[in-house]
């Protein structure tokens, strides 16, 4: 059953690379010009990891609080906005999923829809997963709803997150030099 799955998914994957365009918003597997998902992983640091602490050591920036509480806090201290970077933070809103928001650092960006990202505690057991592809399904293309990889399923997560867009790891001061 898993293998038949597998080759139906592998099926999808191939048409949607055929087609002129692609609504990744229904893709049941990665859209086009996204690694192949065995890049994707999941490590266990030396001790169980939060996003907060792992985001903040990866980009930089230095803001405390809760995930969602990011992006406010950065309001005149960095840049901010719904282009991604490598080195921005990916700041997810508060859900009833996501009680405390979430973080994910650019390691790469793919293209205007798709990055490689590094975040923690995701699956809420403190490990670090790295390469994990991040899509936009928003409509109108502005990262303000995305789909991330899901590593121990080896796909593209069901759930659509709200997101409020990237934090820069420039700050306001340096960028007007």
């Amino acid at each position: 059953m898993r293998r038949l799955i597998a080759v139906l998914a592998s099926g999808l994957l191939l048409a949607a690379c055929a087609s002129p365009t692609q609504d990744v918003t229904h893709a049941p597997t990665v859209p086009v010009g996204l690694p192949a998902p065995r890049s994707a992983e999941m490590v266990a640091g030396p001790q169980p990891m939060q996003c907060v602490p792992y985001a903040r050591a990866l980009s930089g920036l230095e803001i405390r609080g809760d995930a969602w509480t990011w992006w406010p806090a950065a309001e005149g201290r960095y840049l901010r906005g719904p282009t991604p970077q490598v080195g921005s933070v990916l700041v997810l809103k508060k859900t009833d999923r996501l009680r405390r928001g979430h973080l994910a650092v650019v390691t790469r960006v793919l293209g205007p829809r798709a990055v490689l990202a590094e975040h923690a505690n995701w699956l809420n057991r403190g490990m670090i997963h790295r390469n994990v592809p991040v899509v936009d399904v928003s409509p109108a293309n502005d990262w303000s709803q995305v789909r991330l990889w899901y590593v121990p399923g080896n796909h593209l997560g069901a759930h659509v997150y709200p997101a409020y867009g990237f934090i820069h790891p420039a700050t306001m001061a340096a960028s007007s030099d």
